[in-house]
């Protein structure tokens, strides 16, 4: 029995030591430096912004591929989007100084540790960075059951956890972009940042529709703004306001500005996000 033991003992020894001799932070065990938020091992070694890295991977997000990053990159941003409402579904929208980008992340209740302004270190190495209608997301790969396609989905919690941590990020904050029209904003740099839209006017508003019923079909309900060709309000049937009635006359509506192609497609976070005009 005392031979058993020893053997199993140093082979425990042996994994332990190979688990970090190649000082790579992706090698290291998990739960050294693992917190319920995030890695904390994890260093700014070469920092992208945004742009950068949407720029890398520009291909790919035009034209709905993927590609995984294989290199040591990180970017970092505030939180702009989350699912506090239920109409963001297992997503959270990062922003910085130079442009937003989608994280789909397979989780739920994401608003808790990460609140609208919270700063957010990401480790890119083995992650994807891909398109879905030229909208920007980082994940992984996933092959679609119905057709066979791969795209970019959403990442395990588990993947999540050792891919970010949790920093303050000083000159950053969740302001929105201000705009009367759509086409002041530029669908490829902007897409995805917070945004207001001031004195828009939702066009089936009558004071009984309600943001996204259900029995239509579809999971998500797609409102027209008045006056406004190239932009939806996009609800999903799941948000906490869906059967809500929407507002009617003129509105101050905060959201993100996500995108299919050439259409935008303004998601609020919450019921709050709308009110009328100022």
């Amino acid at each position: 029995m005392k031979i058993k033991k020893y053997i199993l003992f140093a082979l425990t020894a042996l994994l332990a030591v190979s688990c970090h001799d190649n000082g790579n932070w992706d090698a290291v065990d998990p739960a050294v430096g693992m917190s319920s938020y995030g890695n904390q091992n994890l260093t700014v070694s070469n920092l992208k912004t945004i742009a950068e890295v949407k720029a890398m991977y520009a291909t790919e997000i035009a034209y709905g591929g993927l590609k995984q990053v294989t290199e040591y990159m990180q970017i970092q941003g505030i939180v702009v989007g989350n699912d506090e409402g239920g109409n963001i579904y297992q997503t959270l929208y990062i922003q910085d100084a130079t442009g937003a980008i989608k994280i789909s992340i397979e989780q739920s209740g994401l608003y808790g540790p990460f609140a609208v302004g919270q700063g957010v270190l990401i480790e890119l190495q083995g992650l994807y960075v891909g398109g879905y209608g030229k909208l920007p997301q980082i994940g992984t790969i996933y092959e679609n059951p119905k057709n066979g396609n791969i795209q970019t989905g959403r990442m395990s919690r588990y993947l999540w956890q050792q891919h970010y941590k949790l920093i303050d990020i000083p000159g950053l904050s969740p302001t929105p972009i201000v705009v009367t029209n759509m086409n002041q904003l530029d669908l490829d740099k902007d897409c995805g940042k917070l945004i207001t839209l001031k004195g828009a006017e939702i066009s089936v508003a009558d004071g009984k529709e309600v943001y996204a019923p259900s029995g239509t079909g579809s999971t998500t309900v797609s409102r027209s703004i008045k006056g406004m060709s190239n932009v939806i309000l996009y609800t999903s049937t799941f948000a906490d306001f869906a059967n809500s009635i929407m507002p009617t006359g003129k509105l101050d509506i905060t959201g993100i500005a996500s995108r299919y192609n050439s259409t935008w497609q303004i998601q609020i976070r919450t019921e709050d996000d709308v009110k009328p005009a100022q």
